[in-house]
């Protein structure tokens, strides 16, 4: 075996945010869908971003040379790069590849995106992160081959201005064990039974890079540290063994580091260190520095590097850099080399705190966003190769700023305290669901309701009228005027339309959870923290850093407007609990449990001023719930304790009369139906358009006798989908949900879609709608007849 011999650098990252500090990628991919730049100027936009990327990483700190920057660029997503890379699109898409095998920019869009009747990959959350990647699809007769000549470009882009990167790719276990079985494999087919063909293009992958002149390749292997797939924990670790024996006796190879973020490696530890791999990352954040292991297993740590992620790379507080320190310090005697890193890729985070003009400058005194992290590594390294004291300066104005934040005014509020401590059982749960249905009859709804989830498409003029609020060039009252315009124009589309349950389509909101962050104590907004949702698609989290009350009601008249222009129900709409906690980066100084009832009984009390303004049905959104689950076992009881009971905390107070919905997206719904059950809505509607009605059997498995929406209409493709479809997604779920339960509704919200699709799309589901119905009242009236 002859592997680089190049050290692994003392201070690293595990990935930084790839959609540039003003938005560039996300700007210039959009341009490029829209037919105003063409695929030679995406190229060169994207180039100059990764340059900016890497000068501004040398300017922080991080080596040029030795691998220290990541190259961990993607146009969309880093699972959707390994797919093509490895030759793994579907079928459906082979007419897209070229002479070689591969795909087009144009293609590999289409993939991400799809286009007309051709669905793209299914989406779901990233571990336990806001982030969304795309699901491959495997087969037992796939065959996968290299496409790799992006991932080795950028590479070598990076060492014709200089540099030597490290190629960041998924691993190949992690691969696997995240992508989903084609329709039609064979009964027990899981697309980990493919490991060795697809290590064999791995092997072939990391011969490209070594010819290209990599010294280190980087496989991010989150898997190893998850115990919460759908695959037997002992399938992933012999997987893992299995992997990287072989690659790691490869002839002429980078040398190996293998990246385990999200969690502790605990059993994966001793399963990676008898391999040959060269370098493992731990999570130091989310997990503790491991025990001493068997004498086999230590004996192995000490020929290997151990890269400690113990700056969080998932939250944008300034932590404790001395406790760092001590981590990393504690392994020294088990490993070859200790080096620092970040504990997971830093594109969870916004770009820069200093861009933050408008922020407390206490508040900012608190936070380290990505390049502070960057900055942290790099002084944490020094420390380490060099000892405390000359680091000194850095760890004592850290600690120095946890003591100035525990003791700030706002933190802990007592009035806020009292009211958690005031709780008591009854306060988390409603009367009997019975009870409500018979109240809840007086809606007068038809079979299979329609309805949206909740936003309509946020125009470039509601976005430009919020933009001129904020630079006080629109005044209040000409703000609230168009408002009200645009939601009267929402509903009586709806109207006109047909649908049964009507939405006021949110134009004032910028966004689900900042909207209720700038309305409620203790969050703070940020000007330009952005970070990748999925795709193009970016999200500004806002910064929940104090007790959590609401001074004022924060929907009543916006709701109650648009109740009063129909007489059909309009829907209420706040963001649950845990969603606001999970989209919004989150105090650490307490129980996430705490906080999360802080949220609740802020929601508690919008749900009590809505029903007093005539509101009867109230959608409390968790698309988070399953998003939050812990990655190992053990942990989740507890978890799913206190996230149903913030939930039920916010809506137990409802009336009977009042129809309390929610809604769930881009969730296994299997793994938390019990949850499900528990949040005790009276309907709740969930993704189901991509994955085409696999909950359903989930559902029925588990006896769920509430009223359910699986969503039809996939609204993260910009496709429309024709009613025939939609029909065909609603008789498989009519097929297995009693028709008096079942809800018509979209997967998600349309804030991202256009108006001209969303139209056809719900016109067509519509349609459809109105198809199963009859299809249904005439299967009955047969079967009357018969009997």
């Amino acid at each position: 075996m002859t592997a680089s011999t190049t050290p692994f650098p003392t201070g690293t990252v595990l990935g930084y945010p790839r959609i540039g500090r003003r938005r560039e990628l996300k700007r210039a991919v959009e341009a490029y869908w829209a037919g105003a730049i063409d695929e030679a100027e995406l190229e060169a936009r994207a180039a100059r971003l990764r340059a900016e990327t890497r000068e501004r990483l040398a300017t922080l700190g991080l080596e040029r040379t030795g691998s220290a920057i990541p190259e961990s660029f993607s146009y969309y997503d880093q699972v959707l790069d390994a797919a093509v890379a490895v030759g793994a699109v579907p079928e459906r898409f082979s007419d897209l590849r070229d002479e070689r095998g591969g795909l087009d920019l144009a293609g590999y869009f289409t993939v991400a995106r799809g286009e007309g009747e051709r669905a793209p990959l299914e989406m779901t959350k990233w571990f336990d992160s806001n982030y969304h990647y795309l699901v491959p699809e495997i087969g037992p007769e796939m065959e996968f081959s290299l496409h790799a000549e992006r991932l080795v470009a950028q590479f070598a882009e990076a060492r014709a201005a200089g540099f030597v990167t490290r190629p960041v790719v998924v691993g190949p276990v992690t691969f696997l064990a995240l992508a989903k079985a084609v329709d039609g494999a064979p009964a027990g087919f899981r697309p980990l039974d493919r490991l060795d063909d697809l290590v064999a293009v791995y092997a072939a992958l990391l011969a490209e890079f070594a010819r290209a002149g990599a010294e280190w390749v980087q496989l991010d292997e989150p898997a190893l540290v998850s115990e919460a797939l759908d695959v037997p924990r002992g399938r992933v670790l012999a997987a893992a063994a299995a992997a990287y024996a072989r690659l790691g006796a490869l002839e002429s190879r980078p040398a190996l580091f293998v990246a385990a973020p999200y969690g502790a490696l605990d059993e994966a530890l001793p399963v990676l260190a008898a391999t040959p791999v060269e370098a493992i990352g731990l999570d130091l954040v989310r997990g503790a520095v491991p025990p001493a292991s068997d004498a086999a297993t230590e004996a192995a740590l000490r020929a290997k590097t151990l890269v400690v992620g113990v700056v969080d790379g998932h939250n944008i507080w300034r932590g404790d850099l001395s406790a760092a320190l001590d981590r990393a310090e504690a392994l020294r005697e088990r490993a070859g080399a200790v080096a620092v890193s970040t504990s997971t890729s830093l594109l969870h985070v916004p770009h820069d705190v200093d861009d933050e003009t408008r922020l407390d400058p206490r508040l900012v005194s608190w936070l380290a966003f990505a390049d502070q992290k960057v900055g942290q590594v790099a002084t944490l390294a020094r420390g380490l190769v060099e000892g405390r004291d000359v680091v000194a300066e850095p760890l004592a104005a850290a600690s120095a700023a946890l003591l100035d934040r525990a003791g700030a005014p706002g933190v802990r509020v007592p009035a806020v305290r009292q009211r958690l401590a005031d709780l008591v059982d009854a306060d988390f749960h409603r009367g009997a669901e019975a009870e409500r249905v018979a109240a809840q009859a007086s809606l007068d709804l038809p079979e299979l309701p329609t309805t949206t989830i909740g936003s309509f498409p946020q125009t470039g003029e509601l976005r430009a009228a919020r933009a001129r609020l904020v630079r006080g060039e629109l005044d209040a009252g000409g703000y609230e005027a168009l408002m009200r315009a645009e939601i009267e124009r929402v509903v009586r589309l709806q109207e006109d339309l047909g649908l049964d349950v009507l939405v006021h389509g949110e134009p004032e909101r910028n966004d689900m959870v900042q909207y209720f962050a700038e309305l409620l104590d203790g969050f703070a907004v940020t000007e330009h923290g952005w970070v990748q949702s999925y795709g193009s698609r970016c999200t500004r989290p806002s910064l929940l850093w104090g007790d959590v009350s609401r001074p004022a009601p924060m929907t009543v008249e916006w709701s109650a407007f648009a109740q009063s222009l129909s007489d059909k129900p309009v829907k209420g709409m706040l963001t649950g609990p845990v969603t606001i906690l999970a989209w919004s980066f989150v105090r650490d100084d307490q129980p996430l449990a705490d906080t999360a009832r802080q949220v609740a009984l802020a929601l508690r009390d919008e749900i009590a001023d809505l029903e007093d303004a005539g509101i009867r049905i109230i959608q409390v959104d968790e698309p988070a719930l399953r998003e939050l689950l812990p990655l190992k076992i053990a942990d989740q009881p507890a978890y799913l304790d206190w996230s149903v009971g913030s939930f039920t905390l916010a809506t137990a107070a409802a009336a009977p009369a009042t129809q309390v919905h929610t809604h769930l997206c881009y969730s296994e719904f299997g793994v938390v139906i019990d949850a499900i059950k528990g949040l005790d809505a009276d309907v709740t509607s969930i993704e189901a358009a991509r994955s085409r009605m696999e909950v359903v059997d989930d559902l029925a498995e588990s006896g769920f006798d509430h009223g359910i929406g699986p969503g039809v209409y996939d609204i993260h493709s910009p496709r429309v989908p024709s009613a025939v479809e939609l029909q065909e997604l609603l008789e498989r779920a009519a097929a297995g949900i009693p028709a008096g339960r079942l809800w018509v509704n979209p997967d998600c919200g349309l804030k991202t879609r256009g108006y001209d699709e969303t139209v056809a799309s719900l016109a067509n589901l519509v349609e459809a709608t109105r198809a199963v119905r009859a299809g249904l009242a005439a299967e009955r009236t047969g079967i009357g007849a018969a009997g």
